[in-house]
């Protein structure tokens, strides 16, 4: 009979998606779309009327409706704009279509309304879709999740409804309802989606498990670490959302000129309408001149160039776990060509580990015996080094004896009563006492040659006679080589390493990641990290400093932008950085930066081409005669093209061309 635990409740589907749900507007769900649809459809049924010399009884009620379905929303909102005394370019089309209807031109002037409403409807949906593209994280995340309650039941609550230190129980196939941390049960839990891993991750006892990940084939009991609101996915859905909110300084400076160009605009429409008309040009080949530079002219597609490509930078980031707080920090990321990085936390783990278990001569212990001595004495210890050798053991699989008489003396180590004997481990010195027997003289070698590596030595005695070393250190991460080389090529310098450890291991890290001796700075306190960031940007550089800890938050906040470890990272770094990196992987430094140079290399393609169709549309008006349909479908098409130029980089391809820019 099977286990309760693997038993599926009546309507739960077997296996889940490994892709992430897809959130997508619909098309007529958006207002924008609506009325562009209903003007579309009256213009298609009075141009035929029109063209067959149909009554213009017939046609003519048809074409204001089209006016009035497809001009109505961007002129009420033009309107509005000039009452804050901003001139709004749309308020300037629909004056251009009614202008165009008042000189008998009402097919054209329909024609305008046409296009500019079909095309605010394509922006309305690319932005819909943007907002589609971070908001499917939340859908991830199952609505319903198994709580466990005190007398072992089983109950189905909303996700939205579980609370810190709440029992869930995942079954086999079933999405992770919270950020949480397991109890009991071993599974393999698909992070795909949310950390960009290829491959199932093994979980088991203590291993943290994410909101909207894929459980495997086996069942898990986790306790919920934090509520709906702040577990992973919805902290960067929200931070992405803000960012959106956010304007770059692009932008702004476009914003700023377009009041000044409107205006200018507008001045000279009316000197395009009245040096002709004073010359004794027809009036109404004037007026229909006049209109159609003022469509051709307007800024509509510079505006648009900025946004879009910074907005959907931000997305995609965002989805691969690395929250850019805004779009100017993600213009600011581009323009970055000097990096410095912190050493613990940041190129390495941060966590101590066992790395070295090495018994003494005349011990009567292996490694595995040692260990576990070792491990049964720091078992009742709240340190980091007495967590690290505990976490060793387990990780072997070895049985922890029971400890008694446990005591602990801070600087020295700590002592217990393990199977009748006195176990110590601790600080090599305190516990060695000046002896100098052999086994202490050998012990005190070794750990001198660990320590010139890097290595803290611990040592380990039995009813005070040395018995074994262990050998801990802080690991460095898996990427942090790769990650320095490639941010290498794409800064054209070498990252420089700023750290308050010691000068030995500080030299021995860098040397493993790639980093230079005279780029080396160690023993920093905080204030001198800041020191070195200016001393950088006083030789001309622009800064980005990636680190997680208190002390790092200082050069955060005085470099030209900063980047925080978020999983081991302070509150103080989180709070100060311009950017988290969620999952700790460094590997995305480079590819964050590389895709805010895409940003802004789309931006100023935008530009380019928003300023090619103006200057060409332009110059044709004015020395040729250019029908006013064909302008409005210039003018209106160079929109649409930049809009959706910009929206290219929401594409996952855009994040792994990202990964490969600084290795071309």
């Amino acid at each position: 009979m099977p286990s309760v635990l693997l038993q599926r409740p009546e309507g739960v589907a077997p296996i889940a998606s490994r892709t992430a749900p897809r959130r997508r507007t619909r098309v007529f769900a958006l207002a924008e779309a609506r009325w562009a649809a209903a003007a579309l459809m009256l213009f298609l049924v009075a141009l035929p009327l029109q063209l067959t010399g149909a009554p213009a009884r017939l046609w003519g009620p048809l074409y204001a409706l089209t006016y009035l379905t497809g001009g109505w929303e961007p002129g009420w909102e033009g309107l509005q704009a000039l009452k804050d005394k901003t001139l709004d370019v749309d308020l300037l089309m629909v004056v251009a279509a009614i202008g165009a209807a008042a000189i008998g031109q009402v097919m054209d002037g329909a024609l305008l309304i046409v296009i500019f409403a079909t095309s605010g409807a394509l922006e309305a949906l690319a932005t819909a879709r943007t907002q589609d593209a971070v908001r499917g994280l939340l859908d991830l995340a199952p609505a319903t999740a198994t709580r466990l309650t005190g007398d072992g039941r089983e109950e189905t609550v909303a996700t939205a409804d579980l609370a810190v230190g709440d029992t869930i129980l995942i079954r086999p196939g079933e999405r992770v309802g919270a950020d949480g941390r397991v109890l009991t049960g071993a599974s393999e839990v698909d992070q795909a989606t949310i950390t960009g891993e290829p491959l199932p991750v093994a979980k088991e006892t203590g291993d943290e498990v994410f909101a909207g990940t894929l459980n495997g084939t086996g069942a898990l009991r986790v306790k919920v670490e934090r509520d709906a609101s702040g577990s992973v996915i919805a902290q960067i859905v929200a931070m992405v959302e803000e960012a959106s909110e956010t304007k770059a300084p692009t932008q702004l400076f476009i914003e700023k000129v377009e009041q000044r160009y409107s205006l200018g605009m507008v001045a000279a429409t009316l000197a395009v309408f009245a040096i002709p008309l004073g010359f004794g040009a027809d009036l109404t080949s004037s007026l229909l001149r006049a209109m159609t530079f003022m469509i051709v002219a307007s800024p509509c597609a510079v505006v648009l160039a900025t946004m879009p490509p910074l907005l959907s930078a931000i997305a995609n980031a965002g989805r691969h776990g690395v929250l850019v707080k805004s779009a100017v920090v993600m213009e600011r990321l581009g323009q970055v060509d000097s990096v410095a990085l912190d050493k613990t936390g940041t190129l390495t783990e941060g966590t101590p580990r066992v790395t070295d278990i090495r018994p003494l001569t005349g011990s009567d212990l292996d490694e595995d015996a040692l260990l576990a001595l070792a491990a049964a004495a720091e078992h009742p210890s709240e340190h980091p080094l007495a967590r690290a050798i505990v976490d060793a053991a387990r990780e072997r699989g070895l049985g922890i004896p029971t400890a008694e008489d446990f005591n602990s003396a801070p600087g020295i180590g700590v002592t217990a009563t393990v199977d009748g004997a006195v176990v110590a481990v601790g600080a090599l010195t305190r516990l060695l006492n000046g002896a100098a027997d052999t086994c202490s003289a050998r012990a005190t070698v070794l750990a001198g040659e660990w320590e010139n590596s890097g290595r803290t030595a611990v040592l380990v005695a039995r009813d005070g006679i040395p018995v074994g070393i262990l050998g801990i250190a802080d690991r460095l991460r898996p990427d942090a080589a790769a990650t320095v080389t490639v941010l290498t090529m794409l800064t054209g310098t070498t990252p420089v390493l700023l750290t308050g450890d010691n000068p030995r291991a500080a030299a021995r890290l860098a040397a493993e990641v790639g980093i230079v001796a005279d780029d080396v700075h160690a023993g920093l306190l905080p204030q001198d990290k800041v020191e070195a960031v200016r001393r950088l940007e006083a030789r001309g550089r622009k800064v980005l400093v990636v680190g997680d800890g208190v002390n790092d938050a200082p050069a955060l906040a005085a470099a030209h932008t900063g980047i925080a470890m978020g999983r081991a990272g302070s509150d103080l770094a989180l709070e100060t950085a311009d950017a988290v990196i969620v999952r700790d992987e460094l590997a995305t430094v480079p590819r964050v930066v590389a895709l805010s140079r895409a940003a802004r290399r789309l931006v100023a393609q935008n530009l380019v081409i928003a300023g090619v169709f103006i200057t060409g549309l332009v110059i044709w008006d004015l020395v040729a005669t250019l029908p006013l349909p064909l302008g409005v479908l210039g003018h209106e098409g160079s929109t649409v093209i930049v809009g959706l130029n910009g929206l290219r980089l929401l594409r996952d391809a855009a994040w792994k061309r990202a990964g490969t820019e600084g290795i071309q």
